[in-house]
């Protein structure tokens, strides 16, 4: 039953690593937004967009 118990525990501590490595990766993007003004953030937001849809139509993912 203990090893039952041990396996269990593998997916949540990689779930739970996972969503600490994004909030540590985040941290600084959150920190410079709060200095930066809207219209920077609004920028950088849309050129991200462009170009996520112009690599998924030359990848032709559907």
């Amino acid at each position: 039953m203990i090893f039952w118990d041990n396996l269990l525990r593998y997916p949540r501590f990689f779930i739970s690593s996972m969503f600490g490595l994004i909030l540590i990766l985040l941290g600084p993007f959150v920190n410079q937004s709060k200095k930066f003004n809207r219209k920077v953030i609004f920028f950088f937001l849309s050129i991200i967009i462009i170009l996520f849809y112009i690599l998924k139509q030359m990848v032709s993912l559907e």
